[in-house]
């Protein structure tokens, strides 16, 4: 049987705008392309999760509009399950609109909409304890602290990735709950000065990802690194989503950490390749990969 992954936090609606530069202040540029699609980091990592032949569970809101039903028609067509999905009648769904320029830069706006709805009393307590393992994204941080407080009680192993705004709000508990912490390089850098991440961790892995230079992983038992894939980048959004679903799935496999980082590279790098969040490859394409790249 395939492991079961619990993935909790956003679910969005992402307008994508393939632009020539991204414009400075007072600057102007021009807008190549437009598309649409499902995202949120924990949707993405769902969705990523399913391709990769892992069954995949999500919680998170989203509201009753046409995004909303779109969003969740996105995650159901992946494989993902919306039992733990919660639509709020009347409300707007998170809306976020990424610019990238032609080097696959990505910058992001949007409104929150009403993907923070899921408050600490609404979590199912059986679902969290059924699950192999539970992947926290950016949302409430009472909500994430309530899921890995589950998951730590039930002895099912926790990953978190703060994100970006991970520094305006208080993910201690959360942090210090995880088993597998996901952070980029600034990420590291301001959570070693609140001594969150460690040179040398004592009791949890933590993965730092550096876009196109690959990535390290720090463990107890020492760490370990891998400089990536060479690729023609045309869209980072998603690429550390696809990362973390690759570590995940090839971790509760059974693989090696240095196999694992390989894989997860292969996943961000061939996610970086496509264009918008929901570009994950599925198993069969980071085999081919893999095998491509070994040759």
């Amino acid at each position: 049987m395939s492991p079961t992954v619990l993935t909790a936090g956003h679910v969005n609606w992402d307008v994508t705008l393939r632009v020539d530069r991204l414009p400075a202040a007072d600057g102007e540029a021009t807008i190549r392309s437009q598309r649409q699609s499902g995202g949120g980091s924990a949707a993405n990592v769902a969705a990523a999760l399913a391709g990769l032949e892992v069954d995949a569970e999500l919680i998170g809101s989203v509201g009753d509009d046409d995004n909303g039903l779109l969003a969740r028609r996105g995650l159901e067509e992946a494989g993902v399950s919306l039992s733990g999905i919660r639509v709020v009648e009347g409300a707007e769904t998170a809306v976020k609109y990424l610019l990238v320029d032609d080097d696959g830069a990505v910058s992001i706006l949007g409104n929150d909409g009403v993907n923070e709805a899921v408050r600490p009393a609404d979590i199912d307590a059986d679902r969290v304890r059924a699950a192999d393992h539970v992947h926290l994204t950016s949302q409430r941080p009472e909500t994430a602290a309530r899921i890995a407080s589950i998951a730590a009680a039930a002895d099912v192993t926790v990953s978190f990735d703060p994100g970006r705004r991970f520094g305006d709000r208080a993910y201690d508990e959360t942090v210090a709950a995880a088993d597998v912490l996901f952070v980029t390089e600034r990420e590291a850098a301001a959570l070693a000065d609140a001594a969150a991440v460690d040179s040398e961790p004592t009791d949890r892995i933590v993965a730092i990802t550096s876009g196109g230079d690959g990535a390290e992983i720090r463990t107890p038992d020492g760490s370990y690194a891998h400089l990536g894939f060479d690729v023609d980048s045309v869209d980072t959004a998603g690429a550390g989503d696809s990362f973390a679903a690759g570590f995940l799935a090839s971790r509760l496999e059974g693989a090696p950490i240095e196999d694992a980082l390989e894989y997860a590279n292969a996943c961000g790098a061939l996610t970086a390749s496509g264009e918008g969040a929901r570009s994950a490859p599925t198993a069969t394409e980071v085999e081919r990969f893999l095998e491509e790249r070994a040759d």
